[in-house]
Parts: C-alpha cells; structure tokens; sequence
C-alpha cells in the first residue's frame, strides 16, 4: 500500500531525523568534538512522604528537590580527544563549574534537539584499553556532573 503524496510514512527510517545521531559537545564556547554516544540526560523530583493523622487513607505526596543524573559522553578516539585532557588539566589550577551545551545532530549535521547544562564539572574520564589481542575500536568517556538545565538559548 502506498503512502499518499506528502504524508510520511511514521516506520520508515529515513524520515527519522534521529535514526543516526551524534552529539557535539561545547562547555563555555569550547567545542570538545562529537560524540556517539550520551546517556544519562535526566532529572528527578525527589518526594517527600506525609502522613495525615487520623486519614489511614491518604498520605500526601510533597516535592523537595529536583536530582539531576550525571551525563556519559563517549565517542570513538580520534583529533579532538586532546581537548578532553586539556580541560581537565585546567582543573588543576582552576576548579571552577561551567556551562555546557549537548547537541544531538543527524549524521548530515542537522540539529534535532540541545540541552543546556548549569554548573557542570567533569566527574570522570575513561580513556581506551588498548589490547593488540583484542581488535576493538579505542574508546573514551567523559563523565559530567551538572546542577540542572538552562533555558534554551542561554548558552551556545
């Protein structure tokens, strides 16, 4: 059956602009390069439980603080893996938070969505295990800590 003129068909994947991402990284104007992979985007309301007394049926639901989870950026070893280490030599001198922008792009550097972080501060990195028995591409991960989501647009 064929899909009618101007109307995409929602399974096929060349319409999914989000199919083949990459995300590109930039913390206070400094590009850190591409990325494959980004997991941890991602907030929780942390609830507070209280009892009523006297109402056995009911026990209120309050919200205390927002928790923001750390965000792991990995990618593939390559030219822009120097300025991974160079930020964070930086730190040795100068610990001070940042803000940072996550971009996810389709593979023809089409901008499906951003994110921009508060106080970020890197928490961990991981460089490649380099093994000759083990053909596997060299990767590294970069850990950040952050303190919440900026409004869009607030950092580029």
């Amino acid at each position: 059956m064929a899909a009618a003129k101007g109307i995409t068909d929602p399974l096929d994947a060349t319409t999914d602009p989000a199919v083949s991402v990459c995300f590109t990284v930039t913390v206070d104007g400094e590009n850190l390069g591409y990325f494959s992979s980004c997991e941890g985007l991602g907030a929780e309301v942390v609830m507070e439980q209280r009892e009523e007394g006297g109402n056995n049926a009911f026990i209120w639901q309050l919200p205390s603080r927002i928790k923001y989870t750390n965000v792991k950026l990995s990618r593939a070893v390559g030219r822009d893996s120097h300025k991974i280490t160079e930020w964070l030599i930086g730190f040795a001198t100068d610990v001070t938070r940042k803000t940072a922008c996550i971009t996810a792009m389709t593979g023809d550097r089409q901008v499906v969505a951003s994110w921009s972080l508060d106080g970020v501060m890197p928490v961990r990195w991981s460089g490649p295990s380099l093994n000759l028995d083990s053909p596997k591409v060299a990767m590294e991960t970069l850990e950040l800590a952050h303190h919440g989501f900026l409004p869009e647009g607030a950092v580029q």
